[in-house]
């Protein structure tokens, strides 16, 4: 029996690879930096079963080039770079990993808040440089996080997690979302509050939004005006949702206290950015599923995903259940797959 061809546009775990090398020809993108477009579609156009990482671009132009292709994995939880609307059109399963990073990410999230409330990355610098000295009373007075209010603009997993967490410190935590939702307000203490409203009055602002085109500059600079000066903006959703002059300005004129970005607009964020020159800001390069754990179970239900489709069977994970009768069809015939 003949083996499909997979092709993999990062880095994963040996033992997830090991999987797909059991029952396919798989070649991997070995390379911190992601394939160059070239390469991307020379290996669609030959195989069977593609598996991205965060940035490869599995676009119209892919699916044009690649006949054989019937199944895209993606190795994270929300699309980004797959046109899934063409996929479905030309018959391609699409999966993704759900869920996953939920935990992680949030603590990640409230990582950002403390190490912004309390100076701990420019403490850092500060004793590394060679100028701790002497115990100073007023060394790096920075602000409590516990008992603080919290506002949560985004109440799916993760700002879920961000409030289960925010009720271990005793913080007053906000809400805004599209959609109310009453069981955790009454599970978390919740409060519901308009956008306005919450920054006016809260203390940290977490954004958990994901970016479309009513969140792109969700907070720009009249939003940014309407937060205390002594408050502090949390970012691990998408750096467009923040106006990045805006904030660089807030930040510099010191109109709020502080931000903590993981995400930010361009990214990577250029070494010259003036974001980079001020104290107030702590950024960390997109890495809030950065757990060895989380980054596993992630590699592993990619590979899950994929081996499923392989064997012609319903992948647990399909975003685009509408294509599966006429895809169910076609892999009946594959001479790799095992059938329903």
């Amino acid at each position: 029996m003949s083996k499909p061809r997979v092709f993999v546009t990062g880095k994963l775990p040996k033992e997830a690879l090991k999987s797909l090398e059991a029952i396919a020809d798989v070649t991997a993108w070995d390379n911190d930096l992601p394939p160059p477009r070239d390469v991307l579609l020379r290996e669609a156009s030959r195989s069977d079963v593609l598996i991205t990482m965060l940035t490869a671009r599995i676009d119209s132009e892919v699916f044009a080039i690649a006949p054989r292709l019937r199944v895209v994995g993606q190795h994270r939880g929300r699309l980004r770079h797959i046109d899934l609307a063409e996929a479905t059109r030309r018959g391609v399963v699409v999966t993704n990993t759900p869920g996953i990073l939920t935990e992680t990410t949030a603590d990640l999230a409230f990582a950002l808040m403390l190490a912004t409330a309390r100076n701990i990355a420019s403490g850092d610098r500060y004793v590394r440089e060679g100028n701790w000295r002497i115990w100073d009373f007023n060394l790096f007075l920075g602000r409590d996080v516990h008992g603080a209010t919290l506002g949560i603009v985004g109440l799916g997993r993760i700002g879920i997690a961000m409030a289960h967490r925010a009720r271990g410190f005793g913080m007053r935590c906000l809400y805004y979302s599209r959609k109310r939702n009453p069981e955790a307000e009454r599970r978390y203490r919740l409060e519901y509050a308009t956008l306005d409203n919450l920054l006016i009055t809260a203390d940290f602002v977490s954004l958990h939004v994901p970016l479309t085109g009513e969140t792109h500059s969700l907070v720009g600079k009249r939003e940014l005006a309407l937060m205390k000066p002594t408050a502090f903006l949390i970012n691990t959703s998408r750096g467009s949702v923040v106006d990045t002059e805006a904030l660089y300005e807030a930040l510099r004129e010191g109109r709020i206290a502080g931000a903590g970005l993981d995400v930010t607009d361009p990214e990577p964020l250029p070494i010259d950015s003036p974001l980079l020159e001020l104290d107030n800001l702590v950024v960390t390069p997109h890495i809030g599923s950065a757990s060895s754990a989380t980054r596993h179970r992630m590699a592993d239900m990619a590979v899950m995903n994929a081996l499923t489709a392989m064997r012609g069977k319903t992948p647990p994970n399909c975003l685009n259940r509408d294509v599966l009768p006429d895809w169910r069809k076609f892999m009946r015939k594959a001479p790799w797959a095992t059938g329903e």
